[in-house]
């Protein structure tokens, strides 16, 4: 049997799930996962092997009415993806019945670059009565541009299978993009960062997490370990106090669960040192952005 080989993006609103999904597909923790919308901020790519061939996912930030210049880079890193993929997911919540500003934004692109895709309804584990699927079943099967319509739950596995299967008939036939033993494209630096930040949104409370970056000062590998020195950037002095918390007591915390977190991903025991840097008004400069990895 011929196999084939290309690449998917999976696009939708923040917080639809779509990184859950990508983690869920790939069997490892590729993304960063929380409860907050607009916790991606980079497109990650994901390889996925099956008996067909290889499908590359690539995870996108959430579509969304952007403002600051750091949330300008973000839905461009999802929309501009579109014209580079063979294929692509549509991500939405139960309850979605009717397309919103995002899903048009999303699938004007895809019209605009004849992307074939392919309507995911995720969280369907969280509707107590599946019959409350039917509106949005009904009205999205109507749209044309869909090539199927598949209800998941990224969360717990259900009907994912079934989704990648749909995947195979749209991607061209060809030997694998990646060699078996690749994941992702993603360096252990940047995944470890994601890391932290991950940390930080789960940790903080209201908009701090979203005024912080991470930057991986140094990296040192040693025989049996690794230590890593890295800067958490804030906007505010204000900020960096609540970063470091009473005594430093935030701080640590955070230090403590992202250690554990990238010692598991890296599978051996990592030291990391934290520190709060104030850089004012880095998520509306683009230079900034560009420095600390926003490059559009």
């Amino acid at each position: 049997m011929k196999t084939v080989a290309g690449t998917v993006a999976i696009l939708g609103r923040p917080n639809v799930g779509k990184s859950t999904l990508l983690n869920r597909i790939v069997g490892e923790k590729l993304a960063i996962v929380t409860p907050k919308p607009q916790t991606t901020r980079n497109r990650i790519l994901g390889v996925y092997n099956g008996e067909r061939g290889q499908i590359v996912f690539v995870d996108t930030p959430g579509v969304h009415g952007a403002k600051k210049e750091l949330n300008r880079f973000m839905v461009s890193e999802a929309l501009g993806i579109i014209p580079d993929v063979d294929a692509a997911l549509l991500l939405i919540e139960a309850g979605t019945d009717r397309p919103g500003d995002a899903e048009d934004a999303i699938l004007r692109g895809l019209g605009d670059a004849s992307c074939p895709v392919i309507l995911a309804i995720n969280k369907v584990d969280t509707l107590k009565d599946k019959a409350a699927l039917l509106p949005a079943l009904v009205h999205w099967n109507e749209r044309k541009e869909l090539r199927a319509l598949v209800p998941i739950s990224a969360r717990t596995g259900t009907n994912v299978d079934r989704l990648v299967g749909e995947l195979w008939a749209l991607l061209p036939e060809g030997p694998p993009l990646y060699g078996p033993d690749t994941l992702t494209d993603r360096t252990e630096r940047f995944l470890a960062s994601e890391l932290i930040r991950e940390q930080l949104f789960l940790t903080l409370r209201q908009e701090v997490p979203y005024a912080i970056a991470i930057v991986v000062d140094a990296w040192e590998e040693r025989a049996s370990d690794v230590v890593i020195s890295a800067s958490i950037i804030v906007e505010r002095d204000s900020q960096r106090a609540i970063v470091l918390g009473k005594g430093g007591a935030m701080i640590r915390e955070v230090g403590t669960r992202a250690r554990g977190a990238i010692s598991e991903l890296l599978q051996r025991p990592a030291h990391l040192k934290l520190h709060v840097k104030v850089q004012p008004d880095w998520t509306t400069s683009p230079q900034a952005l560009a420095e600390l990895g926003y490059r559009a």
